[in-house]
């Protein structure tokens, strides 16, 4: 992966606030467990109450937290006043979600001023092997303040 150099020099407390601002992260047990400038890792334990009728965690879990841990790890790239908002993402489920741990790796393949594209690996640990189980392509957007003094077009 290239290095990236952050628009935001404190991009490691921005992203951190802006993954502790996020209730959902929290109902599901997700933690960020990683930060790097145009990376992010999140895991999460195994619980019960999110599986689906086959006793795997449901792929609207997993597809929840490779989305978060894209969008984290683009926003440790883009400026201070920006916000973010995932416009588009695409997942594979390659293996059922069965593990006592899973594990979120995200990396900015592409900043822009406005788009960025990430990739990023859902794993599953489980009797001590580790199992790739989906990944997703993602597009992230900057949400930048407007001009309030610009004419509107």
């Amino acid at each position: 992966m290239a290095a990236f150099e952050p628009k935001n020099p404190d991009y490691d407390a921005a992203a951190t606030a802006l993954f502790a601002g996020q209730p959902a992260m929290h109902t599901l047990g997700i933690s960020l467990t990683r930060l790097a400038p145009g990376e992010a890792e999140l895991a999460m334990d195994h619980s019960p109450a999110f599986t689906q009728q086959n006793g795997f965690v449901h792929a609207g879990i997993v597809t929840a937290a490779l989305d978060n841990a894209c969008g984290v790890a683009a926003f440790t790239l883009m400026p201070r006043e920006a916000d973010i908002l995932t416009v588009e993402f695409k997942t594979n489920l390659l293996a059922p979600a069965r593990g006592s741990r899973f594990i979120f790796k995200a990396e900015v393949v592409k900043p822009g001023r406005t788009l960025t594209f990430c990739e990023a690996k859902a794993f599953a640990e489980r009797d001590g092997t580790t199992t790739l189980i989906a990944t997703m392509t993602g597009t992230l957007m900057a949400l930048l303040p407007r001009n309030p003094g610009a004419i509107a077009a």
